[in-house]
């Protein structure tokens, strides 16, 4: 069984980051460590909110996993606390970096436009240095436009798209993954394109509700399915396709609540979803 570490933070009350990444790779048959960044009461978008920053913690939970020689066949980050703790993450790469493993950077920082709470203008600098190290990066619009300097549109054309993927790839990752992108009113998914040129794009139905934490749900179904095997397309697109999933089933739900996507009830799809592509 592959293991995989998360570095993220835990929001106690609000699906995403950790308490979604775990549930989701475990059950997709990938062991998932993780290494908390910071716990929060709530995800950022609660009007009320407590963060606890545990960047103390990092890097003495990997003096012990060195010492028992505890390695990973992927890491995968995403909400990070400060810039500081970006400069650690770095550090955790060179650390457990190795020949075989995959490190993904979900640089979850902003969406429609803006920075998320808590951030000054000076963070997406420092996330671009996460950025640079990684294997596969999966940013939004709106991150990719805060990681590049290029201007943010909600109207665009392929060229536009095509030439954000460009600028991703010149701060050092292998891959970029463009997520969010829309040609069409109903049609929503993902371009990438890698450093030998290679690029692919899926898209899938534009749901007309959304909800929060569905790029984490995105991230860890991916990661996920790249751990079990599938080429790094088609587990994107099973990504896309199990998001859209929740979100019907979220909008379905009684008992929805608008803080995030109902992933749970939709896990025994989700395996089944993953050992069809894995049988084709």
């Amino acid at each position: 069984m592959k293991r995989i570490v998360t570095l993220q933070d835990i929001s106690c009350i609000g699906r995403c980051s950790t308490t979604v990444a775990l549930p989701v790779i475990s059950a997709m048959g990938v062991e998932c460590g993780i290494l908390p960044t910071a716990v929060l009461s709530t995800h950022t978008m609660f009007q009320n909110f407590t963060s606890k920053d545990i960047s103390d913690q990092i890097e003495p939970i990997s003096d012990v996993w060195e010492k028992e020689q505890i390695t990973f066949d992927g890491i995968y980050t995403g909400y990070l606390a400060s810039k500081e703790q970006c400069r650690q993450i770095v550090d955790f790469f060179e650390r457990f970096r190795n020949d075989e493993n995959i490190i993904l950077v979900d640089p979850a920082m902003a969406d429609n436009g803006k920075l998320y709470p808590g951030f000054d203008e000076d963070f997406p600098a420092a996330m671009a240095k996460v950025c640079a190290k990684a294997d596969i990066i999966l940013p939004n619009i709106t991150e990719a436009c805060l990681l590049t300097g290029m201007p943010y549109k909600t109207v665009y054309d392929e060229s536009y798209i095509m030439e954000l993927l460009k600028r991703l790839l010149d701060l050092g990752c292998q891959t970029a993954v463009l997520t969010g992108v829309s040609y069409e009113k109903d049609k929503l998914g993902f371009a990438y394109l890698d450093q030998a040129g290679n690029q692919y794009s899926y898209f899938t139905k534009k749901c007309p509700v959304s909800y929060h934490g569905t790029g984490d749900l995105y991230a860890s179904a991916a990661f996920g399915g790249i751990m079990r095997g599938l080429d790094l397309g088609s587990a994107l697109a099973l990504a896309a396709d199990f998001v859209v999933e929740c979100i019907e089933a979220t909008d379905r739900s009684s008992e929805a609540r608008w803080y995030g996507v109902e992933f749970e009830s939709q896990i025994p799809a989700l395996c089944s979803m993953l050992e069809n592509r894995l049988q084709e």
